[in-house]
C-alpha cells in the first residue's frame, strides 16, 4: 500500500518542490509545506521529519532524509530522497536535478499508461461479446425442446426440461463469472497512477 501511495504522489511532490525552490523557498521550508498535507504518505514522512527537527532531538536534516531512504519503497521516492541528501551534503543544484527527475518520471508514467491502454485494447469487445452472445446462445439452448417439439427426442434423445434449465442457468452463471474474471484481469493491470 505504501509503495502504491508513493508512486501516485511522487511526481506531484517533485513538481511542487521544483516550483517552491525555483521561487526562492529553501529546502526545509519546502519540506514543511509538503508535510502539511495533500501528498499522502510522503506528506506524513516529511511532517515527521519536520517534527523531529523541531523537537531538537534530530542530528540534522541530512540524517533524517538518509533515514527516510530506508523507509521508502518506490524507486522514484528513493531517488528523490537521495537527490535531497546529495544536495544537503554536497551542495548540488537541486532544482535542475528535480526538473530532470520530474521529466523522466513523467515519461515513465506516460509509458505505463500507454502500455495499460494497449493491454486493455480488446477487453471491452471481449466483455461485450461474452455478455451479449453468451445469453443469446443459452436462450436458444433453452428453447431447443420447444422449437423442435417431438423431433428433438429423435435428434438428441430424451430431453428433460429441468436438465435444460440447469444447463442454461449454469451457463449464465459461468458467463457472469467469466466477465468478472476479465474485469479482474483488467483491474490488476492498472498501473496505479
Amino acid at each position: 500500500m505504501r509503495k502504491l501511495d508513493e508512486k501516485k504522489e511522487i511526481l506531484y511532490v517533485i513538481r511542487t518542490l521544483d516550483v517552491l525552490m525555483s521561487s526562492g523557498v529553501g529546502l526545509e521550508a519546502a519540506l514543511h509545506t509538503i508535510g502539511k498535507g495533500g501528498y499522502g504518505i510522503i506528506s506524513k514522512d516529511f511532517s515527521s521529519i519536520m517534527e523531529k527537527l523541531g523537537s531538537g532531538k534530530s542530528r540534522g536534516l541530512e540524517y533524517e532524509v538518509k533515514a527516510m531512504m530506508n523507509k521508502a519503497e518506490s524507486e522514484g521516492y528513493r531517488r528523490l530522497l537521495n537527490t535531497m541528501y546529495t544536495n544537503l551534503t554536497q551542495n548540488t543544484d537541486l532544482v535542475e536535478t528535480l526538473r530532470k527527475q520530474g521529466k523522466r518520471m513523467e515519461e515513465d508514467r506516460n509509458e505505463s499508461v500507454n502500455k495499460y491502454i494497449e493491454d486493455l485494447g480488446g477487453v471491452p469487445e471481449t466483455l461485450l461479446s461474452i455478455g451479449m452472445i453468451g445469453p443469446i446462445i443459452l436462450a436458444i439452448v433453452g428453447l431447443v425442446p420447444q422449437i423442435l417439439g417431438d423431433g428433438a427426442e429423435a435428434i438428441i434423445g430424451s430431453i428433460d426440461q429441468g436438465m435444460i434449465n440447469s444447463i442454461v442457468n449454469g451457463g449464465l452463471i459461468f458467463t457472469v463469472i467469466g466477465m468478472m474474471l476479465i474485469g479482474l484481469k483488467a483491474h490488476t493491470k492498472d498501473p496505479g497512477l
